[in-house]
């Protein structure tokens, strides 16, 4: 497996004193017998890059800028050594950061991280916040928290009691899969990806087939899809003046994609480790961490929707909850390798000149999921909310599920790799979870025909008469077809 003969080159070449010989049966393995993989892996990890061209001073390569062949290089880095993914990412952050300073002569780290507006005025007003600084250190805040709540949620003594409320046969994971997605149109995706996880630790005594950590991923991550306050993108979005209702649409391709995956994910796991028949007799819910965990959940979705900033909320309550039961502070340690890896990603994300994207379309929309199973969907959303003319709902699925192909696409996929180390390998997760890459197709197209595609204001581009200077919506009557515009009873004529 090509994996494996990978890791046998790193570890040879870093860790051992192998004869040349030995060495040279290493590279004619890897290179001779696994090349049709190498390229494979690196067309679909390059290709999305393929949206963004270079136009500037900087190095480039053809048309296309150093800084993403490098960041290319990083997610190839951590698709074949998926057992330094730390490493990778620590140091492909570090090489970037180095050319960005060294050769990009507009780049300036300090604007980068905290840009222009005075901090203090920042940490006061959520309105003046710029830079990188709010992301980051939500996602530090949300992926440490959600750890400890995740423990605490196992410890609580609810998931030994559920296998006297689920089906015993392949419905149980069905329905587990669903409660997910329930619970992440209100939720946090990490959180709700933690609990699933938790429960599948439990019901399925610790044997979790990877088909199906791939689809408590992409529950948690499509459950918020069609809900303002169940994804952070699409929290941008209703923060950027896109209305609710006009994101609620997003739920028709996720609910579709839901039924498609949960299928072929329940019969995997069932056929793998059967459901727990019988709950432990024994079993008791320990109400006062249950209260904990709902004072958490509670406290994301306050803090959340008063300062844009859920992992505040989410460590007063671990704080709160501290006087009345112990915190399991030894999930942090756990969880910082984890975190600071996809923080590194995020970083490199954003060190990304992306100036602009192609223009609004379905295809446009359709070809952005797949690009967030490897880019970070935040910087995605925005530069989609400043380009404006999206069908809002069909972004939000694009992006937020879009990124459950592979597991460092989304903080859900990262988050779930603590409990489930063996899931980072790109090709086994792929290799296990291909009925969630068909399941966004099935959606995206379900929601396509059923609603066609339907662009929105938001708070600077507006459909009919844009003020904004050169939009090409900017002399749209009332009266004139918005282009790109099909509903489904065209579509069939």
């Amino acid at each position: 497996m090509i994996y494996k003969n990978v890791f046998n080159l790193h570890s040879a070449f870093f860790y051992s004193n192998s004869n040349p010989h030995k060495m040279k049966k290493i590279f004619h393995s890897l290179f001779n017998n696994n090349l049709k993989k190498i390229l494979t892996l690196t067309a679909i990890l390059f290709s999305p890059l393929s949206l963004f061209a270079a136009g500037s001073s900087v190095p480039s390569i053809g048309p296309v800028r150093l800084e993403f062949i490098i960041f290319g290089l990083i997610l190839l880095g951590v698709a074949l050594f998926h057992k330094q993914t730390f490493w990778v990412a620590v140091i492909g952050l570090t090489v970037l950061l180095t050319f960005k300073l060294v050769f990009d002569p507009g780049f300036h780290l300090m604007q980068h991280l905290f840009g222009n507006t005075p901090f203090g005025e920042q940490i006061m007003d959520k309105a003046l916040r710029q830079g990188e600084w709010g992301i980051i250190l939500n996602l530090l805040g949300l992926l440490l928290g959600f750890a400890i709540l995740s423990k605490i949620f196992e410890e609580s003594g609810v998931p030994d009691i559920l296998p006297r409320f689920l089906p015993d046969d392949w419905k149980g994971p069905f329905l587990l899969l669903v409660f997910v997605f329930v619970l992440s149109s209100f939720l946090d995706n990490i959180a709700a990806a933690l609990i699933g996880g938790a429960i599948a630790i439990v019901v399925f005594k610790k044997r979790v087939h990877l088909g199906y950590i791939v689809a408590i991923v992409a529950a948690s991550n499509g459950g918020g899809s069609g809900s303002v306050v169940g994804d952070t993108t699409t929290t941008m979005m209703w923060i950027d003046g896109v209305s609710a209702l006009n994101v609620l649409h997003g739920f028709v391709a996720a609910g579709t994609a839901l039924l498609f995956f949960a299928w072929f994910a329940s019969h995997q796991q069932d056929k793998y480790q059967r459901i727990q028949k019988d709950a432990n007799p024994n079993a008791k819910v320990d109400w006062v961490k249950l209260f904990n965990v709902a004072l958490m959940l509670a406290g994301a979705i306050i803090s959340n929707i008063l300062y844009d900033m859920p992992a505040l909320g989410v460590w007063i309550a671990i704080l709160i909850g501290a006087l009345l039961r112990p915190v399991p502070w030894k999930e942090v340690p756990g969880a910082i390798k984890g975190s600071i890896f996809l923080l590194c990603l995020v970083f490199c994300a954003s060190l990304m000149p992306v100036d602009e994207l192609p223009k609004a379309s379905w295809i446009t929309a359709l070809a952005l999921g797949f690009l967030s199973s490897v880019f970070d969907n935040i910087p995605l959303t925005k530069l989609c909310l400043e380009q404006g003319h999206f069908d809002w709902g069909m972004l939000a699925y694009s992006v937020g599920f879009g990124g459950s192909m592979i597991w460092f696409g989304s903080s859900a996929g990262v988050a779930i790799t603590s409990k489930f180390p063996e899931s980072r390998d790109v090709v086994l997760w792929v290799k296990n979870g291909w009925h969630v890459a068909a399941a966004y197709i099935i959606g995206f197209f379900a929601l396509y025909l059923i609603m066609g595609w339907e662009p929105a204001d938001n708070k600077e581009h507006k459909i009919v008469n844009c003020p904004v200077p050169g939009c090409p919506m900017g002399k749209v009557p009332l009266t004139e077809n918005i282009p790109g515009t099909i509903g489904y009873l065209e579509l069939i004529k």
